[in-house]
């Protein structure tokens, strides 16, 4: 009980260490709040501009799970039949490696031109870099499934069907979740990544305006807030990774709150 507590409790007793650290290194070097802002002007400026941050949030939020939902939807599918079948994998996973090596940043403005600049840009930039993660977990999970295993399971008079169904897709749960984890931080990373390249709303828009105005607390609220969502979809799925995947659960483990 009391290891399982301070699991629990380590990262939040972390981060209020280095927001400490944070602080004090601040105040101790005397450093320009437009250079560094300390810790306290940063929290303070969440609450000076929260109504600008919550309705830039809401914004990235809603564009990020967009395009993180329709990542999981295309990336599930296509994970599955490029693990099953090696004609797809041979014709699908040289082009997707190629197009994954492209810097997405260099995307943005393609998809701007096509799509113009809003939510429609920032979801397809959160979709494009989640996508590949969700692809290549899910494809390793059915293509190492253990060839005796196959060969029992036929012996037993089970279907191909039968075995992707009840093998293959239980099994592949873990590599799934774990791509899931991924992939959500991942999405963010790209709508950010959208919304400061090609403008709009959302919290990488304001985080470029207050850059223009030298509002550098504002900046790191900005930062904040965005960790904070990222953690808390983090921790989501972390959560049903436990409950989906308690089976596969070694002891070393991680708590929502901490991965």
């Amino acid at each position: 009980m009391r290891r399982l507590m301070y699991e629990r409790a380590s990262p939040w007793i972390v981060t209020v260490v280095l927001l400490i650290l944070w602080e004090a290194a601040v105040q101790i070097f005397n450093v320009s709040r437009i250079e560094l802002p300390s810790a306290i002007e940063s929290f303070y400026a969440i609450w000076e501009f929260r109504v600008a941050l919550w309705q830039n949030a809401l914004t990235t939020l809603i564009a990020t799970v967009i395009g993180f939902g329709i990542a999981v939807v295309f990336g599930v599918a296509m994970g599955i039949a490029i693990g099953l079948w090696r004609p797809v994998y041979a014709a699908l996973y040289p082009l997707m490696v190629a197009f994954n090596s492209i810097p997405k940043v260099a995307i943005v403005p393609i998809l701007m031109l096509w799509f113009g600049i809003g939510l429609t840009t920032s979801t397809l930039t959160a979709f494009i870099l989640c996508f590949f993660p969700i692809v290549v977990n899910m494809a390793v999970a059915l293509a190492t499934i253990e060839p005796e295993l196959k060969d029992v399971l036929r012996a037993l008079g089970a279907h191909e069907r039968d075995i992707v169904i009840k093998v293959g897709i239980p099994r592949s749960l873990p590599y799934l979740f774990a791509a899931l984890k991924i992939a959500i931080t991942l999405a963010f990373v790209g709508a950010v990544i959208a919304e400061t390249v090609a403008g709009g709303n959302g919290i990488g828009h304001l985080m470029l305006v207050a850059s223009s105005n030298f509002n550098t607390p504002l900046m790191f609220a900005g930062l904040i807030v965005i960790a904070a969502m990222a953690i808390g979809m983090y921790a989501i799925f972390a959560v049903m990774d436990k409950r989906f995947t308690g089976w596969a659960t070694r002891d070393i483990t991680f708590s929502a709150a901490g991965g």
